[in-house]
């Protein structure tokens, strides 16, 4: 099938500075795609190329199969959402929501018709002949999200939209703006620098760095299977584990942790035995009990440290040999522990080898 959106070999210069190295990259139709990152890694650089906003240097982009690469804003069937709204002060709600359909010549009856439906959609229909500094914030976004999505554009792009939003309506958001995308059935392209935006809402996360994509994929697998430490450290915490491999069968590695035979997941090609390599581990999935367990992996530990996170607690456990490893046990698993003294472990599933 043919992607709706691809970027193929784009790079933007800023003068002597890279801001987007070699992107080639494909969009499905209907889908939630978020370019995540932090600041600087090109991602609303990206996004603004789709929009016309801003030229490549190079390369092209192709929009439905059509090059857009050096076509005007308003010839590209592409809309925005920015931070700040945007929205027309001295205009009502319902007007702009309507302004892009009264440019583009439409009906008044057709006009009025669509903006109730798009007011009904975030049930915002008794609003419509309101101003915009009599709405909330929230409000606000929801009105700016119905305006450009009122002509009806192959994509809609979100150059974090949610920033200015307090912590909870934020949260209410992401999970409107996700359900709005859904009821649509339009493509979606969010740009965030917050990693729970990007697991909430997205079917598939591009994650940047320096101007490259590190890695892509739907979000279980880039938290579950992460293939270098950047993205390991960028989407949640991780322990980070420096480890000889001795031996590999099939796609479970086994190495040499200061002294511990210990296993884990390769997701990439196998480094060579007795090669130095860097296991990532998610804090949840260590477990910890009081005594030692028939377990394949079982390392005898002291807890150092508790930190109080409400839906769990953070335990850092120190090893014989000096080293240490923060877990996260809910408070059943934490009420079972008898003391300081623990023994710890994981699935060999949940620890992956990284690329590098």
């Amino acid at each position: 099938m043919q992607p709706l959106v691809h970027f193929k070999n784009v790079n933007k210069y800023y003068g002597k500075a890279l801001a987007v190295n070699n992107l080639d990259l494909q969009i499905e139709r209907g889908r939630f795609v978020t370019l995540l990152g932090p600041s600087g890694c090109g991602k609303s650089t990206s996004l603004r190329m789709l929009g016309g906003f801003e030229d490549p240097s190079s390369g092209s982009i192709l929009l439905d199969g059509k090059d857009v690469t050096h076509l005007p804003p308003h010839r590209r069937n592409v809309n925005i959402v920015f931070q700040d709204y945007a929205l027309f002060p001295h205009l009502t709600v319902g007007r702009n929501i309507a302004f892009g359909l009264e440019l583009k010549g439409m009906p008044s009856e057709k006009i009025h018709a669509r903006v109730m439906e798009l007011l009904a959609l975030v049930e915002l229909q008794d609003y419509a002949d309101r101003m915009p500094d009599q709405l909330s914030g929230g409000q606000r976004q929801r009105v700016a999200l119905m305006r450009a999505l009122a002509p009806d554009p192959d994509v809609l792009l979100l150059d974090e939209p949610l920033s200015a939003l307090d912590a909870k309506l934020r949260h209410q958001m992401q999970i409107e703006l996700k359900s709005i995308q859904e009821k649509t059935g339009k493509t979606f392209l969010f740009v965030t620098h917050d990693q729970e935006e990007a697991l909430t809402m997205s079917d598939v996360i591009v994650v940047m760095n320096n101007g490259r994509v590190e890695q892509m994929g739907d979000p279980h697998t880039l938290y579950a299977r992460p293939v270098n430490r950047f993205v390991a450290t960028f989407i949640g915490e991780s322990n980070f584990l420096d480890a000889e491999l001795r031996s590999v069968d099939g796609n479970i590695a086994t190495l040499d942790w200061c002294g511990h035979m210990i296993h884990a997941t390769l997701t990439g090609p196998a480094a060579k035995v007795g090669s130095h390599v860097t296991v990532a581990l998610r804090p949840e999935a260590i477990y910890a009990v009081s005594r030692e367990p028939d377990r394949r992996i079982a390392l005898p530990g002291r807890i150092t440290n508790r930190l109080f996170k409400g839906n769990f607690t953070a335990l850092t456990v120190g090893l014989n040999e000096g080293q240490s490893l923060v877990a996260q046990l809910d408070p059943v698993a934490l009420a079972h522990l008898e003391g300081d003294d623990v023994w710890i472990g994981w699935r060999e599933e949940d620890a992956v080898v990284l690329a590098d």
